[in-house]
């Protein structure tokens, strides 16, 4: 869904010690660096100002000052790098530090914008030589090589020595390890549900399977059925059933053709943490406030962009030159992303999953997710999202339009904390989309919130009203598809389904003869809404059907709506049934899309509504099986929620949970859905490591890959609602 970061490509290379599978034959290999071995002095290196070389046995050492805040601000480097777009590059050298910091070691751009071609954190101690290999994105003769040692309260030490940066190298072929063949739901199987696992194998015949418990002793057994070639990930696989053991334990693994399993629970309690661990995600998201480490050890940081040096702040937030002559006070909300932008788009539908649990769930009320309002008489997930509710409101311009999104005027890189960012903000133009985003979204809020805060229920809802009027006033006024400078761009050419969307809360919080006329008449009431994907920002027209159809109302010839939605749960259900993976998503030509696994996971919201509408079983089976593979029944064998399963998606895209590059940074909190395989990887690394991937391994858990391995604010909605329906079935 974030089709961006354009800047931030460049700075995106490549992960340690890998490459493309298929790069172009290299040249001879030629050495970049002048005097990396110091033999003739510190020339042509440079230092930060105040920071002098002098030689050591050899070796090049600074004498890093204390309190500095960024990597940058103390640096040795070399420039005048001749880099050539394509070629396979080897930057090696020998480094030494006082224990426990960090050098940030790079190959970028030695003049502005300082584009970062490629990037490493290691931790130092005593002397390590280092050896990494890349690709160089861009063509420059003012490329440079340096190491980058600001940052630290404390004062330093460090030494370099064996500087190298050679090209024409071999790439290397990036394997990722799968693991064990047998693919199983790495958090937990319910004892009443089905139990389903994938086999990776050359045979064609059924196999014999064991399931065994924590002691290793064998509880069950079965034979496999052979599935052929699975078109999502080209493997030869099986089906492994063992629906039939419901005892409740952990520590179970399945062992067939030779290969055992990662180890896996059978029981519920999994679901109620992970239902609470996604909706605390959204804390540590907020923007325009600290976030205590008290409330999320590990997390803490000052609150950004209020207004604070070095933040330009979010207080007074003028438009982008010549969109308007009026500056907003646009503070609070969510950081969408891994980035620091605000997108109305984005956080209507966050919200809107928020809500749609809190009005579906007969528990989500009573959890508690240790926020600064807890205890409060509004509960956990309503406080929550208000904060982006808030926000939202704040967006709206004085003549009921609501602008696109705030963010950055420029990319920044990685990582930054939202307090250290020192870009100027702006808002960018208002669009029918986001106007009518925020009149679904507050139109929801004002049912939901009357009987907790019945004077914001008011005001939402006039500005439900005021937005939904001025978009009717102005309704083809498009966000621009080129707006992907320091943010990313949201385009929607389409907004019928947002008109829809917008009418249909309205309706149902209003009761109004206008908008119900509205709804039926809209082409979208008799449209199929459940495609390949049922709904994300751009496409919202299957949450007004879900909403119509779950929520007690007299729409005219609601029974047809209610039957639109359960055709698509089938929809989805015969998609699954024929995926040997167990996926209800198969995109055509095998494209899989940027935030595929939020797509599935918004496909299995449409199941659990049919399972409310109907009550049959089906689609609690769909629902549990598709969930399977979001936590590590797939073909990379790996769980993608951040602490959940044994092998887990843990460096997502993002500025702040940036434990890869800065180890002194947590990783995503547990609970974070990563985005899943792409097969359009737009990133540098990306494209550099996974070239010519097939569907569900167009994916790398690595920091820099923002086209596969991006955190969101709606992918969450999506993943909380789906755990917490599973919380509550049993």
């Amino acid at each position: 869904m974030h089709l961006w970061e354009r800047s931030l490509a460049a700075a995106a290379a490549t992960l340690l010690l890998a490459g493309a599978a298929s790069a172009p034959a290299q040249a001879e290999e030629v050495e970049q660096v002048v005097n990396g071995g110091f033999d003739n002095g510190t020339d042509p290196f440079w230092s930060t100002s105040g920071m002098p070389i002098a030689l050591s046995d050899g070796r090049a050492c600074v004498d890093v000052p204390g309190g500095t805040a960024n990597r940058w601000d103390a640096a040795v480097g070399q420039n005048d790098i001749d880099l050539v777009a394509g070629e396979t590059y080897r930057f090696s050298f020998d480094a030494s530090g006082d224990a426990g910091h960090v050098v940030r070691a790079i190959t970028g751009l030695a003049v502005s914008p300082y584009d970062t071609y490629f990037e490493q954190s290691p931790v130092l101690g005593a002397v390590q030589h280092y050896e990494y290999t890349f690709t160089a994105s861009a063509d420059t003769a003012q490329g440079q090589v340096a190491f980058q040692l600001g940052g630290s309260a404390d004062p330093w030490h460090f030494c370099v020595d064996n500087v190298s940066l050679v090209g024409g190298v071999p790439p290397e072929v990036y394997v990722p390890d799968t693991g064990p063949r047998v693919r199983v739901n790495q958090v937990s199987y319910l004892p009443s549900g089905p139990k389903v696992a994938t086999l990776v194998t050359d045979q064609t015949t059924p196999l014999l399977w064991e399931l065994r418990n924590s002691a290793g002793r064998v509880v069950d057994t079965g034979r496999t059925e052979p599935r052929g070639v699975d078109v999502s990930s080209g493997q030869n696989v099986h089906t492994v059933d063992f629906s039939g053991n419901s005892r409740k334990g952990t520590g179970y693994t399945l062992t067939v053709d030779g290969e055992t399993s990662r180890p896996f629970d059978i029981g519920g309690d999994a679901y109620q943490r992970l239902r609470a661990d996604s909706l605390k995600f959204y804390y540590t998201q907020r923007s325009g406030i600290a976030i205590a480490d008290a409330l999320r050890p590990g997390y803490g940081r000052p609150a950004g962009h209020v207004d604070v040096a070095p933040n330009q702040g979010d207080g007074n937030v003028p438009c982008q030159p010549g969109v308007c002559d009026y500056r907003l006070d646009v503070r609070g909300g969510w950081y969408d992303a891994g980035d620091h932008g605000k997108y109305v788009v984005n956080g209507g539908i966050s919200v809107w999953g928020l809500l749609s649990e809190y009005e579906q769930s007969k528990q989500v009320r009573k959890v508690s997710l240790n926020i600064p309002e807890s205890g409060d008489a509004t509960p956990d997930i309503l406080d929550e999202a208000r904060w982006e509710l808030e926000f939202l409101l704040k967006m709206q311009a004085p003549n009921g339009m609501v602008h696109h999104k705030i963010h950055d005027a420029a990319w920044t890189g990685l990582p930054l904390l939202p307090s250290a960012d020192p870009q100027p903000r702006e808002l960018h133009p208002v669009s029918t989309a986001a106007t009518l985003n925020l009149a679904a979204t507050a139109a929801q809020a004002a049912r939901i919130y009357k009987r907790y805060d019945p004077a914001f229920a008011a005001r939402a809802l006039a500005a439900a009203k005021k937005a939904y009027t001025a978009a009717k006033t102005n309704p083809i006024v498009l966000a621009p598809e080129s707006d992907g400078t320091g943010g990313g761009a949201y385009n929607d050419a389409k907004v019928s389904d947002d008109f829809y969307w917008a009418a249909a809360e309205l309706f149902l919080t209003t009761g109004e003869k206008q908008y119900a006329t509205d709804v039926t008449t809209s082409p979208e009431h008799t449209a199929d809404s459940f495609g390949p994907v049922a709904f994300d920002w751009a496409a919202t027209a299957a949450p007004a059907k879900l909403d119509l159809a779950l929520i007690p109302n007299k729409l005219p010839g609601l029974g047809k709506v209610k039957a639109q939605v359960v055709a698509g749960a089938d929809k989805y259900l015969a998609i699954q049934q024929a995926q040997a993976y167990g996926i209800a998503y198969a995109p055509p030509n095998n494209v899989w899309d940027w935030g595929s696994s939020s797509v599935i996971a918004n496909n299995l919201v449409v199941l659990t509504a049919a399972h409310q509408l109907t009550g049959q079983y089906k689609y609690e089976y769909g629902l549990l099986t598709g969930l399977d593979w979001l936590f590590g029944r797939n073909a990379l064998n790996r769980s993608y929620v951040t602490g959940y399963g044994e092998v887990s998606a843990q460096n997502e895209h993002s500025r702040w949970y940036a434990h890869q590059l800065d180890p002194a940074l947590p990783h995503p909190p547990v609970g974070s859905l990563a985005g899943g395989p792409n097969s359009s990887i737009q990133d540098p690394l990306a494209q550099e490591k996974l070239k010519g991937c097939v569907g569900q391994f167009c994916y790398i858990d690595d920091i820099q890959s923002w086209s596969t391995n991006e955190l969101t604010v709606n992918w969450n909605a999506a993943l909380a609602r789906l755990t917490g329906y599973v919380a509550e079935l049993h």
